[in-house]
């Protein structure tokens, strides 16, 4: 690894094969910001791979960005090349159709001859060993913020070609107070939950406040593609096994969070294909997989990724973890998700989908307004279960209706109020 000047990167940058190279960029709050600036600068044409992008990302005529996951940096990108896919399955684009020639990584300060991915190993391990079996390069940005975390994330100093030094904050998602309806939803799923169980929660405020009311629980193992602060509350009130190390592929959450993580030795922090993998979900006991999504429909199946027929996020891991959830003993996988959208000024529970569905077969969908347990149901008495335990009262004489109309409801089926 040599630490070297900006105009030597761009140089290195210049030199890739190709018209239009492929860069794979960390994402999230990760992000690289000046190797970014740089690669934005430098070359007129690339396709950057990355997972979420955040504000700032570049979008401009010839930078075209690669994701599954689409953040909020890129939603109004008109170039967007979104790939639908899930998590799991992301690592091996490298070896197949979406070869990487170079890899841009923010990494903290060598210790012991190796740096830390921190707080984003995701895909990035995967990116990494492609481009140096090709002979591309791997390029950091070495931030003494950068708080360094044990597991798959950690690489020797001899697998970067080029590094350059910064001191910078890392960026946290905004806080969120939790309104009645959230603190409604989190109570619902926290009570769902069980002694010795395994938790997974995705990216939200839902996620977070359902961990915040499980304060009374013990033994619980963490294994999860996300760590967010709700976990490290878990950890300091006692709720978590000792025996068990907390597993993730990346963080998400305050400076309190990153400092949280630096050196712990009860954090690992694992690659994609191992924690996303049904398989090793499945084998933990009592697995809660707690997602959210934009709408379900009286079907049960979920879209998390589609806002008015745009992409606005993705699959993510939330197919591998309602897979792997409904295959661990005694498992189940919760949609918890608000039942009215108050900005559309519509109901989140529809008839039927008419965007992509993302997931599902969830055993579970939970709303301010109620719990429906769906595993096991037939596909009568889950539109039923939706319209009279999910769904906002305002809505449910529609969903009656679209039920009708679907089949959904048998002849003289008696119906609950509809407000």
């Amino acid at each position: 690894m040599k630490i070297v000047s900006e105009e030597t990167i761009a140089q290195a940058l210049r030199s890739l094969p190709g018209i239009e190279p492929r860069v794979v960029v960390s994402g999230n709050y990760a992000t690289p910001w000046e190797l970014v600036r740089i690669l934005e600068k430098t070359l007129a044409r690339c396709r950057a791979f990355v997972l979420n992008p955040q504000d700032g990302w570049p979008i401009r005529e010839g930078f075209v960005t690669e994701t599954p996951f689409v953040g909020p940096g890129a939603r109004k990108d008109p170039l967007l090349d979104y790939l639908p896919m899930r998590l799991s399955l992301v690592p091996r684009l490298f070896a197949l159709n979406r070869p990487p020639d170079a890899v841009l990584i923010q990494t903290s300060t060598p210790k012991s001859g190796k740096v830390s991915l921190g707080i984003e190993v995701n895909i990035m391990p995967a990116a990494i060993e492609e481009v140096r079996r090709r002979g591309g390069i791997v390029i950091a940005q070495m931030n003494a913020q950068m708080p360094h975390t044990r597991g798959d994330g950690e690489l020797s100093v001899d697998l970067i070609d080029l590094a350059i030094e910064v001191d910078a904050t890392l960026p946290s998602p905004a806080p969120r107070e939790p309104d009645d309806d959230a603190i409604a939803i989190g109570e619902r799923v926290a009570a769902l939950a069980a002694d010795g169980g395994t938790l997974q929660m995705g990216i939200g405020q839902l996620p977070d406040a359902a961990l915040d009311r499980m304060n009374k629980l013990r033994n619980m193992g963490i294994w999860s593609e996300l760590v967010s602060d709700g976990v490290m509350h878990l950890e300091r009130a006692g709720v978590l096994d000792r025996s068990r190390l907390i597993t993730s592929t990346f963080l998400f959450g305050t400076a309190e969070l990153y400092e949280w993580a630096n050196e712990n030795p009860r954090l690992v922090m694992r690659r994609t294909e191992t924690v996303n993998d049904p398989a090793n979900i499945a084998a933990h006991p009592s697995m809660l997989s707690i997602n959210t999504a934009i709408q379900v429909d009286l079907y049960a199946q979920a879209n998390a990724s589609y806002v008015r027929g745009a992409i606005y996020s993705g699959y993510g891991g939330q197919p591998d973890f309602v897979s792997g959830a409904l295959h661990s003993a005694k498992g189940q996988s919760v949609l918890a998700m608000r039942s009215w959208h108050e900005k559309g000024d519509s109901s989140n529970i529809v008839p039927i989908l008419h965007d992509p569905v993302c997931s599902f077969q969830h055993s579970v969908v939970v709303t301010e307004q109620g719990t429906a347990l769906l595993f096991g149901r037939s596909q009568h008495a889950q539109a039923r279960l939706l319209i009279e335990k999910t769904a906002h009262p305002r809505a449910r004489q529609e969903l009656y209706e679209g039920a009708e109309k679907l089949g959904l409801l048998h002849p003289g089926d008696e119906r609950l109020p509809t407000n």
